[in-house]
């Protein structure tokens, strides 16, 4: 059996996310204005080239998921300001990447090379979580960022089963921030919601991924609410799995 099943799945989405902000950086539209769009229409078609080769349950909980990340948005950069996008509007490509992010997580954390290595990788990535944020409170004053991690740390001792997921979950929002804020495509003000000054935020914020965290969970409550006997069934099988 190969270790790397998926890679099919979640590498196109990891390559147009650097490309698509690229597509999107202020260094581009000095040359090309309507390079957003390329952007948006990169995203939507890969959006729906992953809808067509994931499975059914992820189906669905991409498209649960496109209204809250669009909603979502909205709320967190137009109302109340938590960062602010390049053209002072959430782009077109933003919810669709959202669902990606999901989609990529999904089938990394699927991968037989993940399972059979799980422990050791688990290790690994929470060792590295903690460095990560825990620099970037000391050289960036990044304490919006740290107070995220401890809300993580929190998550991770009262739900230990989600921990190997939302590890690499964490690991691909750093990815995807790093690229945003880089190539400007939006931007974290320097303290919390550029109004609180005695939270100072790094751009990006270190542990800003506890938002997707939201999300996540969000997409995986609604599957359930809205497909309770395949989940069920599905539980049913994981039990009998672990039984083994």
């Amino acid at each position: 059996m190969s270790q790397l099943r998926f890679l099919h799945i979640y590498m196109p989405v990891l390559a147009l996310l650097w490309i698509g902000m690229y597509l999107d950086s202020s260094r581009v539209a000095a040359y090309f204005p309507q390079s957003q769009w390329v952007t948006n229409m990169l995203f939507v078609m890969l959006f729906f080239w992953l809808y067509q080769h994931v499975s059914v349950p992820v189906r669905k909980m991409m498209l649960y998921g496109l209204p809250l990340a669009l909603l979502g948005e909205l709320f967190f950069s137009v109302v109340l300001g938590m960062y602010t996008y390049r053209l002072n509007s959430v782009p077109l490509y933003v919810p669709f990447g959202h669902c990606m992010v999901y989609v990529a997580v999904c089938y990394m954390v699927k991968e037989p090379l993940f399972r059979r290595y799980l422990h050791r990788i688990d290790r690994s990535l929470y060792l590295l979580m903690v460095i990560y944020s825990t620099l970037w409170l000391l050289l960036a004053d990044d304490l919006f960022g740290f107070l995220c991690l401890l809300v993580i740390l929190w998550i991770f001792y009262r739900h230990p089963i989600t921990r190997p997921y939302f590890l690499v979950m964490y690991v691909v929002v750093v990815y995807v921030e790093l690229l945003g804020t880089h190539y400007h495509c939006w931007q974290w003000p320097p303290i919390w919601f550029g109004l609180f000054d005695w939270v100072p935020s790094a751009n990006p914020p270190s542990a800003i991924s506890v938002v997707y965290f939201g999300f996540d969970t969000y997409c995986l409550w609604s599957y359930r609410q809205l497909n309770r006997d395949r989940w069920r069934r599905m539980r049913s099988i994981q039990r009998i799995r672990l039984a083994r």
